[in-house]
């Protein structure tokens, strides 16, 4: 069960640097997202059944810090959409609700039907 976590985040991974590659120097980039977002998977797999893990908090906060910008937002919801349509046992409910647990605004719903070109 792990290798195929580890290969859908490898396979994420390479997906977003190929749509990533055109974007502006100083973006958000698809390994970053994922690699600040990826210590809250097994919070959001688990229906919150463990605690918020501190890196998981100190992620959205850096990520959120990080994407200032519209396109840079825009960027990061791309990263989050892929990432999250990837991984199985997702609760969305719960996913939407842990920015505001660790102290941040989502600019956008975490979903893989979010439109991420109305993120502003």
């Amino acid at each position: 069960m792990a290798s195929t976590m580890s290969v859908k985040l490898a396979w994420v991974m390479v997906l977003c640097l190929i749509v990533g590659a055109p974007l502006a120097k100083g973006a958000i980039s698809c390994g970053q997202v994922i690699s600040t977002l990826t210590p809250c998977i097994p919070f959001v797999r688990n229906n919150g059944a463990v605690a918020v893990p501190a890196p998981c908090c100190n992620g959205i906060r850096s990520l959120n810090a990080a994407a200032q910008s519209t396109p840079e937002r825009q960027s990061a919801c791309n990263c989050v959409k892929a990432l999250a349509a990837s991984i199985s046992g997702i609760n969305y409910d719960l996913t939407n609700k842990l920015p505001s647990m660790c102290g941040v605004h989502s600019p956008f719903k975490i979903s893989p039907s979010t439109n991420c070109k109305s993120v502003k």
